[in-house]
């Protein structure tokens, strides 16, 4: 039997729509409150979801819940830019997770 991994989307519903029209599966959220809940939700069966995409803007007020999974294999969450555009903080965390896997920023500025 083939297991297939789900990816979700988090954020605002303009954000997400795109996502589903790809076969994602999306959550639109009117708040950071919303998105902690459809999280927890999601990382609770972290066996079907390979990965979460969520909002900056969301990511901002949900960082303590987001830092419980960075070095869990799944699910691995990813910042994505909001309609109001990057907040710089997806590129940071990526920054981040590869020095710390290497050893050193080999992205540069």
């Amino acid at each position: 039997m083939i297991c297939m991994l789900k990816i979700a989307v988090i954020g605002g519903r303009e954000t997400v729509m795109g996502f589903k029209a790809l076969g994602l599966e999306a959550f639109a959220v009117e708040n950071a409150q919303e998105a902690l809940g459809v999280l927890k939700k999601l990382a609770r069966e972290s066996e079907d979801y390979a990965i979460i995409y969520i909002e900056e803007n969301l990511a901002l007020e949900l960082e303590h819940e987001i830092s419980r999974y960075k070095d869990s294999p799944t699910p691995a969450i990813i910042l994505i830019p909001g309609r109001e555009g990057s907040l710089g903080l997806g590129q940071n965390a990526l920054k981040a997770a590869v020095e710390r896997a290497v050893g050193t920023n080999i992205l540069g500025d």
